[in-house]
């Protein structure tokens, strides 16, 4: 139960970050530099909350340096914060899961799954 509870604490960290971020991108950036441009420029700073949130939870929930403890906590984060994207883009925009995988941009986009991994 502790490592489900620590992914889930994890996942809300950086999808609270990247609420945040995205309040920003989206009415600053998107306007004046475009999707693509927007998107690449918060990746790092997204990058730099993931690495403090799992940080976090390591020192927070005492993990042991094991793969057996820390893979399931990265793994759960990961799973929820999928789930999460695509819930939200099915529910916004309307279109199908495969529709809102294939919109994405297609440099930031990959981009983005590849840094989430």
């Amino acid at each position: 139960m502790l490592i489900v509870k620590a992914g889930a604490i994890c996942f809300a960290l950086v999808f609270g970050t990247g609420f945040v971020l995205g309040m920003i991108r989206v009415p600053l950036l998107v306007p004046r530099l475009g999707v693509q441009i927007a998107e690449l420029i918060e990746m790092p700073f997204l990058c730099v909350a993931i690495v403090l949130a799992a940080r976090h939870i390591v020192h927070r929930f005492e993990l042991p340096p094991r793969a057996s403890f820390r893979l399931p906590v990265g793994l759960i984060t990961l799973g929820i914060t999928v789930i999460a994207e695509l819930s939200l883009a099915v529910s916004t925009r309307a279109q199908s899961i495969e529709g809102c995988i294939l919109s994405r941009d297609p440099v930031s986009g990959p981009v983005y799954f590849a840094m989430l991994l």
